[in-house]
């Protein structure tokens, strides 16, 4: 069973490793090195600690004491990471973050710039696919919207 929480600032070690194996082993070997690099640096600990205390939304799910997934919400309206450690996906981890973060949003639609391959996981969640693929510093995403519940 798992509990989701606030992050705190010690979380962020283990939220950095959770995203960057995720993306490790889903993204990572469609992307360029360029994609690669932008990701770690948006993942990384220094990185979340710049986000917890400005308007981001973070929580995590906690198993056993263990950090095995996190959720950012930016501006209230903006899903900016949602990840599941690879080695506990499959078990409602990453829907019931998804679940939590619903009430903070302040915005008559949420966004997301998903990677190709979880596409079909934001569709499952409501998702409609919102324009073009794109790509930035890299980073190859679809756009897709959910209206607010």
């Amino acid at each position: 069973m798992h509990s989701i929480r606030p992050a705190r600032p010690d979380d962020l070690p283990a939220i950095s490793a959770i995203c960057i194996a995720a993306f490790n082993e889903a993204v990572a070997a469609s992307l360029s090195a360029q994609g690669v690099a932008t990701f770690m640096q948006v993942a990384s600990a220094s990185a979340f600690a710049g986000r917890l205390p400005g308007d981001n939304h973070i929580l995590v799910a906690e198993q056993d004491s263990e950090i095995v997934g996190v959720v950012e919400l930016k501006e209230g309206r903006h899903l900016a990471m949602l990840f599941v450690d690879p080695a506990c996906q499959g078990q409602g981890i990453g829907h019931a973050l998804f679940q939590a973060v619903l009430p903070q949003l302040r915005a008559p639609a949420m966004s997301v710039r998903a990677s190709l391959n979880a596409v079909p996981t934001y569709q499952r969640y409501g998702f409609v696919i919102d324009g073009e693929v794109g790509e930035y510093n890299g980073l190859v995403y679809q756009p897709l919207t959910l209206a607010a519940p």
